[in-house]
């Protein structure tokens, strides 16, 4: 099962702090210009795994194409040579009954189930078991049609941004430069797998909402709140040293809980070793079955 992150602005933050401490809250004592660069650091220092994955397919035009806007870090990116409609589904006021063809890859995600019926949503890579052959497609899941890409070669971000001469003229390369990205590629769809911003639709600062993280994210503004108290010469040395203690303790149970693999990763790191251990030790002998058929 995947784990569904779940998120709430600063500002919900900033008002847990502020019950508790009532009493600098009264006299204006708490500034949330001064504290919001505290929880982007908590964010920074979870890691990435909180941002949470999310995959859509860019039009590329004229060698370039706009990122989205809560894009924060690619993952990897395939380029799609083409697209097929696997299924439209019918707008307006009818009362007939269709009955529909099972027809195209399985998706993975469903177990079994073609992907132009399953019930997964947006777009994700498919795994298409054709054979023995095992092909990548891509399934964007529009508004009223389902289109399956097909997915040839894998596009590779330059390891020097911003230069054009860094791009690979043998393979689709690109780079990332200011909300664009540039590839060598004249027209063409891609996929791309990223990481989003922690940012809502109105730019506001999101963090992670879970019970046991929420304590590292509290601890640390009240930390900074009397550590600055103290350095204005604030008597709250006592109470800084119990904050600083449940700090720590908050921070690794925070890490623990974030670095810790879902049942869904791991599940997918089980099946990438088993094909990775088919090929190696058991594909590699069927070529061998052709010319001696004899041996079981």
């Amino acid at each position: 099962m995947k784990t569904e992150l779940k998120y709430r602005t600063f500002d919900e933050l900033l008002n847990e702090v502020r019950t508790d401490f009532v009493m600098f809250d009264t006299e204006n004592m708490i500034e949330p210009a001064q504290m919001i660069k505290v929880a982007q650091r908590v964010n920074y220092d979870l890691g990435l795994r909180i941002n949470g994955t999310k995959e859509t397919v860019l039009e590329i035009c004229n060698r370039k194409v706009k990122l989205p806007d809560d894009f924060y870090v690619a993952n990897f990116a395939y380029l799609c040579i083409r697209h097929e409609i696997r299924y439209r589904e019918m707008s307006g006021r009818h009362t007939e009954n269709v009955i529909l063809d099972r027809t195209g890859p399985d998706c993975s995600r469903c177990g079994g189930v073609a992907v132009d019926q399953c019930s997964c949503t947006g777009t994700y890579v498919n795994e298409c078991q054709n054979g023995e052959r095992i092909a990548v497609q891509v399934v964007e899941k529009r508004k009223y049609e389902t289109r399956v890409y097909d997915t040839t070669h894998r596009f590779n971000f330059a390891a020097d941004r911003g230069r054009r001469d860094a791009l690979d003229v043998r393979e689709p390369t690109g780079y990332i430069q200011n909300g664009f990205l540039y590839t060598n590629i004249e027209q063409g769809n891609l996929f791309l797998s990223y990481q989003g911003a922690l940012e809502d639709e109105n730019g506001n600062l999101l963090v992670l909402d879970h019970p046991m993280i929420n304590e590292y994210y509290e601890y640390a503004i009240k930390q900074r709140l009397l550590e600055n108290l103290f350095i204005n010469g604030e008597d709250v040395g006592q109470r800084m040293q119990l904050v600083e203690q449940r700090l720590r303790g908050a921070r690794n149970n925070a890490l623990t809980i974030v670095n810790t693999p879902d049942f869904a990763e791991m599940y997918q790191l089980w099946w990438t070793n088993r094909k990775a251990q088919y090929g190696k030790y058991y594909n590699m002998f069927k070529s061998y079955d052709f010319y001696y058929p004899f041996i079981i």
